[in-house]
């Protein structure tokens, strides 16, 4: 594989992990270049790499420059770098809802653009990277490098996809709704127990195990097959008892949530009657 050096510009929590993932594993990581200079030269002592003041040197160094920035920076960071040599640099960012597309004309700059986005919630600069073996990694972007980006992740033990531009929002939603919108109804789940006189620290500790079994099971059978609970059972009785004990705002999210649950039911028991339940929840 072609020797590429990586660098950085931000040194965030994405910074920090992506390039100490990089070089832990080996991967030629050039540094760091941040506005803020503590910051690159904190994530360049934790990666054992360079910090750099000067974006010029930083960009001579790098054949891949990876933009950690938030979403919201990385627009003026393209704006910055276009004005230097860049011919046949790979400009890269991570972010899972803005395409390649963001750095705009590249071709006339000789450039390739990349978006390379780990399906990872990255909570800490110092730790998250020891979990990232586990990320599947999704690629857009220009055609003449993907094949090095998806080979180079999996050498290093990643599922890696490569996914276009116009889909780009769509997965992402996917990425959101499995992960913060999942952390509200969990939030909803320990609040219910602190309700019941639970502290919060028993409430996630005791919920746990059910959340993990549940998503083992997904992860071995498949959705359809690990569906469970009284939606299933077409038990109409206890989900009266729930709705009698939820605020309104609740309620409407419980019954909502619970058409859909009721859409997979349909497809694991095509035989059962869910006539009662569908009226109850509005489906008729």
């Amino acid at each position: 594989m072609v020797t590429i050096k990586f660098g950085f510009i931000g040194a965030g929590k994405v910074g920090f992990s992506l390039g100490k993932y990089l070089k832990e594993n080996n991967i030629y990581v050039t540094g760091y270049y941040s506005k803020n200079q503590h910051s690159s030269e904190e994530a360049a002592i934790f990666t054992n790499t360079r910090y750099y003041t000067n974006l010029k040197t930083f960009i001579e160094d790098s054949d891949a420059i990876f933009i950690t920035t938030p979403d919201g920076e990385i627009q003026s960071v393209w704006n910055e770098i276009k004005e230097f040599p860049i011919n046949n640099k790979l400009i890269c960012h991570c972010s899972g809802s803005i395409s390649s597309e963001i750095f705009s004309n590249i071709t006339k700059y000789g450039a390739y653009s990349y978006s390379i986005h780990p399906m990872f919630a990255i909570s800490s600069k110092y730790n998250s990277y020891k979990n990232f073996p586990n990320a599947f990694i999704t690629i857009e972007g220009h055609e003449k490098y993907q094949k090095y980006l998806q080979d180079l992740f999996k050498s290093l033990g990643n599922d890696v996809g490569i996914i276009s531009k116009e889909n780009k929002a769509l997965y992402h939603l996917a990425c959101v709704t499995v992960s913060n919108l999942v952390l509200s109804l969990i939030n909803n789940g320990v609040t219910y127990l602190k309700d019941c006189e639970f502290s919060e620290e028993m409430a996630i500790k005791s919920l746990f195990p059910l959340i993990e079994f549940n998503l083992n099971n997904i992860k071995s059978d498949g959705i359809v097959k690990s569906l469970t609970g009284p939606v299933e059972r077409g038990d109409l009785s206890t989900i009266k008892k729930h709705c009698n004990v939820l605020c309104e705002e609740d309620k409407e999210l419980y019954k909502l949530l619970s058409k859909n649950v009721l859409k997979i039911a349909k497809t694991k028991n095509i035989n059962r009657d869910y006539t009662k339940l569908e009226e109850y929840l509005g489906e008729k």
